[in-house]
């Protein structure tokens, strides 16, 4: 028999050592080594695996390789299909992950259920949920398919059998973490068993070339619980986002082997399960009080969509000797940087004003392209001027105060006309080589001032 060795592993990064420390060397966090027994390697534990029988791959001229397209499986949820790139793709692995109570679970079971009512058998795994609860959920959201098959099990040597018995064509795990192989001996959700588990499960994936989705829980921090590796294993990783007082989802890809990442595609949580928001401005506008000072509207690319998205600022005086910054949606130390700017650039004092930033929404934006927004709402509030209601403000802004061209202008102008704006303040460096829309003035400006002047008027 083999002997056993003990080692420690960071349940945050998985660097691994012979000796406990407090802090991690790798990640540099504190209290995150935990003891594990570990056997020596062998060569069974590789993802990947060849028969004795296959041959040995050869190179090959990068010219002589065939190029076809990847199959897909659509989905009945064209935002699913956009954030995925078209569609399910065969023998993908694909990790969503989101806070508890968001909607993961219930944005698979849909998906399972439309794949399901096209004949096509579908597994779909529970480790936290019996059976007879993940029915419970399917009755609420009205699903009745004898396709889709329900399996409450942790073992992962169960779940392959299952998965040779069923053969199913589409496959969803709820949750890695609760998950577990016999053969490692740490606890589920450790970093081995996750690691392990992944690994087979992402060699199922290729082999046979089923799309599984893998459900992974999040740290306090908002990230996948569990190694980075984990992350990098998969071919696919999306975030669920939303607040429980909220009942709008928005769905991110932040990596994505088969199609663009950062794209975004929106759910609205009702009674009967997730429901599609197929024009996220109209949503993220209607609210949106005419009038108002500190308030704008940006339109903000999220992938290959454009959106419409309404910022808002409020700006007073402090009642302390260090004034306050705060930021919703949006870096936070992006504020003070537009604001340091604005008084050495503009010639507002905002040394001694307490600022409140804030996407509303609840969506969050970290392209550049918002700064002149962020900027002019800030100068309105500030001068407590209205800026036009029918404007809409796109730009990056520089040290200097100049503003700096950004991508894909034309789909943000058109955006902007398509919902009835008059007026689109852009990068002058961004007026030559297209065309705008007749409906839309569209007005080039070089600097913050020049921006606030069309804006907000003269001072």
């Amino acid at each position: 028999m083999a002997k056993r060795k003990t080692k420690f592993v960071c349940q945050e990064c998985g660097y691994e050592t012979p000796k406990w420390m407090g802090k991690c060397p790798a990640c540099h966090q504190w209290n995150t080594l935990v003891e594990e027994m570990s056997a020596p390697a062998a060569n069974s534990r590789h993802v990947f695996q060849t028969s004795s029988t296959t041959a040995a791959a050869k190179p090959e001229k990068i010219t002589q390789i065939k190029s076809q397209k990847e199959p897909r499986m659509p989905t009945d949820m064209p935002e699913l299909n956009r954030v995925l790139g078209g569609g399910i793709v065969a023998g993908s692995l694909v990790l969503i992950g989101g806070d508890p109570g968001i909607g993961k679970s219930t944005l698979l079971l849909q998906v399972s259920a439309q794949i399901a009512d096209k004949d096509f058998p579908v597994l779909y795994i529970s480790g936290e949920e019996s059976a007879r609860q993940t029915k419970l959920r399917a009755e609420r959201l009205s699903i009745t398919s004898d396709e889709l098959y329900v399996l409450s099990e942790t073992n992962l040597q169960d779940v392959m059998n299952q998965i040779e018995q069923i053969d199913p064509k589409f496959v969803v795990i709820d949750s890695i973490q609760t998950i577990f192989k016999e053969d490692v001996t740490s606890a589920p959700g450790s970093v081995s068993q996750v690691r392990e588990c992944t690994s087979q499960l992402m060699r199922i994936a290729k082999s046979k070339g089923i799309p599984i989705f893998i459900v992974g829980h999040v740290t306090k921090e908002g990230s996948i619980a569990g190694p980075r590796l984990l992350e990098h294993m998969v071919d696919a990783v999306l975030y669920f986002e939303g607040e429980q007082h909220n009942t709008f989802r928005i769905l991110r890809s932040v990596k994505n082997r088969f199609g663009s990442t950062h794209e975004m595609g929106i759910f609205e949580m009702k009674e009967k399960g997730l429901e599609e928001v197929l024009n996220p401005s109209e949503i993220f506008l209607e609210e949106r009080s005419q009038g108002a000072a500190g308030s704008i509207v940006v339109a903000s690319m999220e992938g290959t969509r454009p959106v419409l998205v309404e910022i808002q600022a409020l700006i007073s005086p402090t009642a302390y000797g260090n004034p306050r910054r705060m930021a919703t949606g949006l870096d936070n130390s992006r504020v003070p940087l537009l604001m340091a700017v604005l008084e050495k650039r503009a010639g507002l004092l905002l040394q001694n004003q307490d600022a409140y930033v804030k996407v509303a929404g609840g969506v969050k934006l970290d392209e550049p392209a918002i700064d002149l927004a962020v900027a002019i709402s800030i100068a309105s509030s500030f001068r407590n001027q209205s800026p036009n209601g029918d404007d809409v403000v796109v730009g990056e802004v520089g040290l200097t105060g100049e503003i700096r061209r950004v991508a894909r202008i034309e789909q943000r102008v058109q955006e902007a006309a398509k919902l009835g704006f008059k007026r689109v303040i852009i990068p002058k460096k961004n007026m030559d080589g297209w065309t705008p829309p007749t409906q839309i003035e569209v007005i080039g400006v070089s600097t913050v001032q020049e921006a606030m002047k069309v804006t907000l008027g003269e001072t």
